[in-house]
Parts: C-alpha cells; structure tokens; sequence
C-alpha cells in the first residue's frame, strides 16, 4: 500500500511516463515505465548487499538507518510543502524516440539518481518481515513487490495519459490535493518507520 501511493503521487517519474504518453502514445509510455522500474533493481541490489551487513554487525546502526530513513521522509514532506502544486504537463519536451531509447532514457534517469538508492535506504528497512528469511532475500522481496506496485501505477497512466491530462487540465486545484497525499504518506511512513522493530 505504502508503495502503490508513492507511486501516485507526483513526481518526475510518473510526470516524464504521463507526458511520454500524451506526446508519443502508450508504447512509448510503457518503454519508458519499463526502464524506470528495471532501474529499481539496481538500486535494490545495491542496498540489499550494502545494508544487510550493517544490520546483521550492528542493532545502533541499524537504529540510526532508521533515524536517518525517518529524518529524510520528513524532509522530503517538508521539500514537497514548500514547493507550488501545479502540475506541469509540458509536451514539447518529449519528440518521439525508439522504443529501446526510451527504455534505456528510463533506465538511465533511474540509477543515476542517487536520491532513489536513498529513498530505498530510508524507506526499506522498516518494512523487513521475517527472522527466518536473510536480509537480502528480504531486501529483493521489498524491492520486486515496490517494482510490481510502480509498475502496475506508471501503466496506467501510460494507457489513461489523455484521460488524466484532460482532468488535470479541467481541475488544476487537483494538483493540491495530490500535493497534500505526498505530505501525508511521507510523514506517515516516517512515523512507522520510526515505530518500526529490527
């Protein structure tokens, strides 16, 4: 749940798939959807062999990823407060490419941007289930079931793109309230995150 509103709030990920989508069509949308989420692997890899050591040598360090994961939603909440609500749907931007170009654009805005491996590290760690199972099983779990759940959310707005676009043209005060979910599920993840036990 926690992932499937992150993935409907708005931000530049499902903004650049909605305006693929209304420039280009749905398959340009979904080549784009495609490289985004496969970009989540490699940050799920990342912090999956990075953090499990950390959580396994140490219960006040895995203490502080959970401060630090907490600090960081709750700034993030503060970030999205300050800024405006209007949602830009600029199409100029976007000229049509080739499939795989769009999938690799996708892929390439994903890993290299270090915020999402830090998004991981603060979001992750509270949501470990299992004594049994490893960490970096877990680790994989959480990441497939965040990749499943962006997946299910870019694609349909890659296929309602027109649909979507004319409301948000039709209501621009939905941007505030979309502004105002963003708010309220960083703070809440923040607080269960908080909450949360090793």
């Amino acid at each position: 749940m926690a992932s499937a509103a992150l993935a409907i709030s708005p931000g530049p990920d499902n903004i650049f798939v909605l305006t693929q989508s209304i420039s280009n069509g749905v398959k340009s949308g979904l080549a784009t959807v495609a490289g985004l989420v496969s970009g989540c692997l490699v940050h799920t890899t990342l912090l999956a062999f990075g953090i499990s050591e950390i959580i396994k040598r140490s219960d006040s360090l895995f203490f502080g990823i959970k401060l630090f994961g907490a600090a960081y939603l709750i700034y993030l909440a503060i970030m999205v407060y300050r800024s405006g609500s209007a949602i830009s749907l600029d199409q100029k931007v976007n000229p049509a490419k080739g499939l795989s170009k769009l999938f690799w654009k996708g892929f390439t805005m994903n890993v290299l941007n270090p915020k999402v491996t830090i998004f991981f590290l603060a979001f992750f760690p509270g949501f470990l289930f299992s004594n049994e199972l490893s960490t970096v099983t877990q680790f994989y779990v959480l990441g497939l079931l965040f990749m499943l759940s962006a997946f299910v959310v870019f694609s349909t707005i890659a296929f309602l793109a027109g649909s979507i676009s004319s409301y948000l043209l039709k209501y621009p005060n939905t941007g505030i309230y979309l502004k105002w979910l963003q708010i309220v599920v960083f703070i809440g993840i923040a607080i269960y995150l908080f909450l949360s036990d090793k």
